[in-house]
């Protein structure tokens, strides 16, 4: 029977399951009398790293005494930094009904843009900050370790600012499903006065559900000396043809 290791990041953990990425994510999104329900995003990490992980698994004869196992708590410490950005296969995101989106990674390509960034931090810690940094830009600063405030790794994604990426006085961006708009706008006002500041707190806390259609890009993998990866959100058109029940229940959630 095959054991599939996922590594969780909403929260953070290290989590073997029998059941494949689809199936995985449905049961955590619909859940169980024994468990919460929701949104949900993990990693499944390749088959050797599973091989290798579990084989130094104290209690791995529970996993293989030919039982279903759905969930299999492994560790919830400092998981992402201790793993190798080489062993995560694909991005799984889950919608509160339980439909699951898979991506892939791809090559990283700088585009021409906006000089201000939205950026939704998830794992370890969950703030999310405007930034004149670029991706790849900003993974290779907050994974400086020389630096006050830095991570040994991360996982972000890009939202969209719309014509506030340009100027934070820019009008019609009212369809924004942000809170407080006005706050977003003085963050990205300090972020243009003071020279020498890249990066700026808009929210502390992820507290609300995740709004999947305000992924601008993709989501990033951050680790020290460079290490980085790329996970590319489909195009609208993909979303709406190629993925779309996923994306009708992506729709659904009224999130932040």
């Amino acid at each position: 029977m095959t054991i599939y290791l996922y590594l969780s990041l909403m929260p953070e953990a290290l989590i073997a399951s029998h059941l494949p990425p689809e199936e995985y994510g449905a049961y955590l999104a619909l859940g169980s009398k024994k468990r919460s329900q929701g949104q949900a995003i993990f990693f499944k990490l390749s088959e050797a790293y599973a091989k290798e992980k579990l084989d130094a698994y104290k209690d791995v004869a529970e996993l293989r005494d030919g039982r279903i196992r759905r969930s299999a708590y492994l560790s919830i410490h400092r998981v992402l930094e201790q793993t190798p950005l080489d062993a995560i296969e694909s991005l799984h995101l889950t919608s509160n009904d339980g439909h699951v989106l898979a991506l892939q990674p791809a090559e990283y390509q700088p585009l021409p843009g906006p000089r201000f960034h939205l950026y939704q931090e998830f794992c370890p810690v969950t703030p999310r900050v405007v930034s004149e940094l670029e991706p790849k830009e900003f993974a290779a600063t907050i994974t400086d370790m020389s630096r006050a405030v830095s991570l040994p790794a991360l996982v972000f994604a890009e939202l969209i600012l719309e014509r506030l990426g340009d100027d934070p006085e820019a009008n019609g961006v009212e369809n924004l499903p942000y809170g407080n708009l006005e706050h977003l706008r003085d963050c990205l006002r300090e972020l243009r006065a003071k020279s020498g500041k890249s990066t700026k707190l808009v929210v502390r806390h992820l507290e609300q559900d995740v709004l999947f259609r305000t992924i601008h890009r993709g989501f990033f993998v951050a680790g020290q000396g460079g290490a980085f990866r790329f996970f590319p959100m489909p195009t609208r058109s993909e979303l709406e043809t190629i993925h779309y029940s996923w994306w009708r229940s992506a729709l659904r959630t009224t999130g932040f």
